[in-house]
Protein backbone atom coordinates (compact mmCIF):
# COMPACT_ATOMS: atom_id res chain seq x y z
CA UNK A 1 0.00 0.00 0.00
CA UNK A 2 1.18 3.64 -0.91
CA UNK A 3 1.99 6.04 1.93
CA UNK A 4 1.13 8.93 2.07
CA UNK A 5 2.58 12.53 3.29
CA UNK A 6 -0.79 13.64 4.52
CA UNK A 7 -3.25 11.83 6.71
CA UNK A 8 -6.78 11.72 4.80
CA UNK A 9 -8.86 13.25 6.67
CA UNK A 10 -6.65 16.78 6.95
CA UNK A 11 -6.68 16.38 3.43
CA UNK A 12 -10.33 16.30 2.85
CA UNK A 13 -10.87 19.07 5.11
CA UNK A 14 -7.85 21.12 3.46
CA UNK A 15 -9.67 20.62 0.31
CA UNK A 16 -13.09 21.77 1.57
CA UNK A 17 -11.34 24.75 2.26
CA UNK A 18 -9.05 25.74 -0.55
CA UNK A 19 -11.18 28.40 -2.28
CA UNK A 20 -11.88 30.18 0.53
CA UNK A 21 -8.31 29.72 1.66
CA UNK A 22 -7.80 31.36 -2.49
CA UNK A 23 -9.77 34.45 -1.32
CA UNK A 24 -7.34 35.07 1.71
CA UNK A 25 -4.49 34.60 -0.51
CA UNK A 26 -6.20 36.95 -3.32
CA UNK A 27 -6.88 39.81 0.01
CA UNK A 28 -2.84 38.95 1.25
CA UNK A 29 -1.85 39.85 -1.94
CA UNK A 30 -4.02 43.01 -2.86
CA UNK A 31 -2.61 44.30 0.91
CA UNK A 32 0.96 43.32 0.91
CA UNK A 33 2.08 43.69 -3.01
CA UNK A 34 4.48 46.70 -3.47
CA UNK A 35 5.43 45.92 -7.53
CA UNK A 36 7.86 48.13 -9.35
CA UNK A 37 8.64 47.90 -13.06
CA UNK A 38 11.56 45.43 -12.49
CA UNK A 39 9.63 43.21 -9.79
CA UNK A 40 6.66 42.95 -12.85
CA UNK A 41 9.23 42.39 -15.87
CA UNK A 42 10.58 39.26 -13.81
CA UNK A 43 7.39 37.87 -12.26
CA UNK A 44 4.76 38.75 -15.68
CA UNK A 45 6.80 36.16 -17.79
CA UNK A 46 6.56 33.44 -15.06
CA UNK A 47 3.03 33.99 -14.26
CA UNK A 48 2.18 34.11 -18.27
CA UNK A 49 4.31 30.40 -18.61
CA UNK A 50 2.16 29.24 -15.86
CA UNK A 51 -0.94 29.94 -17.62
CA UNK A 52 0.33 28.08 -20.38
CA UNK A 53 1.18 25.27 -18.81
CA UNK A 54 -2.29 24.98 -17.15
CA UNK A 55 -3.96 25.70 -20.54
CA UNK A 56 -1.93 23.06 -21.88
CA UNK A 57 -2.67 20.87 -19.39
CA UNK A 58 -6.69 21.56 -19.61
CA UNK A 59 -6.72 20.69 -23.39
CA UNK A 60 -5.52 17.49 -22.66
CA UNK A 61 -7.75 16.13 -19.72
CA UNK A 62 -11.19 14.65 -19.98
CA UNK A 63 -12.06 14.40 -16.26
CA UNK A 64 -13.06 11.01 -15.02
CA UNK A 65 -13.38 10.02 -18.93
CA UNK A 66 -10.04 8.80 -19.44
CA UNK A 67 -6.27 8.69 -17.88
CA UNK A 68 -4.34 11.98 -19.23
CA UNK A 69 -0.96 10.81 -20.44
CA UNK A 70 -0.47 13.08 -23.29
CA UNK A 71 1.01 16.70 -24.02
CA UNK A 72 2.35 17.62 -20.23
CA UNK A 73 0.55 14.76 -18.95
CA UNK A 74 3.70 12.45 -20.32
CA UNK A 75 6.61 14.54 -18.56
CA UNK A 76 4.71 15.31 -14.83
CA UNK A 77 1.36 14.17 -13.23
CA UNK A 78 0.28 17.13 -12.21
CA UNK A 79 0.89 19.95 -14.77
CA UNK A 80 -1.91 22.26 -13.49
CA UNK A 81 -0.84 22.29 -10.03
CA UNK A 82 2.31 22.89 -11.67
CA UNK A 83 1.04 25.43 -13.59
CA UNK A 84 -0.46 26.90 -10.34
CA UNK A 85 3.05 27.21 -8.86
CA UNK A 86 4.58 28.85 -11.87
CA UNK A 87 1.39 31.50 -11.56
CA UNK A 88 1.50 31.66 -7.86
CA UNK A 89 5.43 32.43 -7.88
CA UNK A 90 5.31 34.51 -10.81
CA UNK A 91 3.01 36.93 -9.12
CA UNK A 92 4.47 36.76 -6.14
CA UNK A 93 7.99 37.86 -7.73
CA UNK A 94 5.98 40.96 -9.48
CA UNK A 95 4.16 41.89 -5.91
CA UNK A 96 8.06 42.42 -4.24
CA UNK A 97 7.34 41.34 -0.82
CA UNK A 98 8.76 38.32 0.78
CA UNK A 99 5.36 37.70 3.00
CA UNK A 100 3.63 36.80 0.65
CA UNK A 101 6.33 34.51 -0.47
CA UNK A 102 6.24 32.69 2.66
CA UNK A 103 2.23 32.71 2.91
CA UNK A 104 1.96 31.69 -1.10
CA UNK A 105 4.83 28.30 -0.18
CA UNK A 106 3.19 27.42 2.53
CA UNK A 107 -0.44 26.92 1.17
CA UNK A 108 1.15 25.14 -1.68
CA UNK A 109 2.49 22.82 0.61
CA UNK A 110 0.28 22.60 3.51
CA UNK A 111 -2.64 22.68 1.06
CA UNK A 112 -1.56 21.74 -2.58
CA UNK A 113 0.46 18.88 -1.48
CA UNK A 114 -2.35 17.07 0.45
CA UNK A 115 -5.01 17.63 -2.53
CA UNK A 116 -2.70 16.33 -4.93
CA UNK A 117 -2.21 12.77 -2.98
CA UNK A 118 -6.19 12.83 -2.46
CA UNK A 119 -6.36 13.20 -6.17
CA UNK A 120 -4.08 10.71 -6.90
CA UNK A 121 -5.81 8.33 -4.75
CA UNK A 122 -8.88 8.64 -6.56
CA UNK A 123 -7.21 7.82 -9.93
CA UNK A 124 -5.73 4.60 -8.41
CA UNK A 125 -8.89 3.97 -7.67
CA UNK A 126 -10.83 5.36 -11.22
CA UNK A 127 -8.15 3.70 -13.34
CA UNK A 128 -6.09 0.35 -12.86
CA UNK A 129 -3.40 1.68 -14.86
CA UNK A 130 -2.36 4.43 -13.13
CA UNK A 131 -0.34 2.97 -11.05
CA UNK A 132 2.50 1.91 -14.01
CA UNK A 133 1.59 5.74 -14.82
CA UNK A 134 3.22 7.30 -11.53
CA UNK A 135 6.03 4.64 -11.53
CA UNK A 136 6.97 6.19 -15.02
CA UNK A 137 6.14 10.19 -14.64
CA UNK A 138 7.25 12.51 -11.89
CA UNK A 139 4.76 14.22 -9.90
CA UNK A 140 5.80 17.54 -9.65
CA UNK A 141 9.27 17.96 -11.50
CA UNK A 142 8.73 17.39 -15.15
CA UNK A 143 10.46 14.67 -17.28
CA UNK A 144 11.45 15.50 -20.88
CA UNK A 145 11.48 15.10 -23.59
CA UNK A 146 7.69 14.63 -23.45
CA UNK A 147 5.91 11.57 -25.16
CA UNK A 148 2.42 10.16 -25.23
CA UNK A 149 -0.17 10.73 -28.59
CA UNK A 150 -3.01 12.60 -27.91
CA UNK A 151 -3.65 16.41 -29.24
CA UNK A 152 -4.65 19.88 -27.52
CA UNK A 153 -8.43 20.58 -27.65
CA UNK A 154 -9.86 23.70 -27.01
CA UNK A 155 -13.07 22.21 -26.42
CA UNK A 156 -11.68 20.30 -23.34
CA UNK A 157 -9.77 23.93 -22.56
CA UNK A 158 -13.23 25.26 -22.36
CA UNK A 159 -15.28 22.41 -20.88
CA UNK A 160 -12.37 22.27 -17.69
CA UNK A 161 -12.91 26.54 -17.28
CA UNK A 162 -9.63 27.01 -17.52
CA UNK A 163 -10.35 30.57 -18.95
CA UNK A 164 -11.04 31.42 -14.89
CA UNK A 165 -7.64 31.10 -14.29
CA UNK A 166 -6.11 33.19 -17.52
CA UNK A 167 -9.19 35.95 -16.23
CA UNK A 168 -7.61 35.71 -12.29
CA UNK A 169 -4.05 35.89 -13.38
CA UNK A 170 -5.02 39.14 -16.02
CA UNK A 171 -6.70 40.52 -13.30
CA UNK A 172 -3.69 39.94 -11.06
CA UNK A 173 -1.01 41.42 -13.68
CA UNK A 174 -3.69 44.45 -14.17
CA UNK A 175 -3.72 45.28 -10.44
CA UNK A 176 0.56 44.34 -10.40
CA UNK A 177 0.49 47.22 -13.37
CA UNK A 178 -1.48 49.70 -11.42
CA UNK A 179 -0.38 49.90 -8.54
CA UNK A 180 3.36 49.36 -9.52
CA UNK A 181 3.06 52.31 -12.20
Amino acid sequence: MRRYLFPKPYADLVQRFRVAGGFFLAAAFGIMMRPSAESFALGAPVAVLGLVARAWAAGHLAKNERLATSGPYACVRNPLYLGSLLAAAGLVIAARHPLLALIFTAVFVLVYLPVIELEEQHLRKLFPEYAVYAERVPMLWPRWPAGGAGRFSWALYARNQEYKAAVAVGIALGLLWWRGS
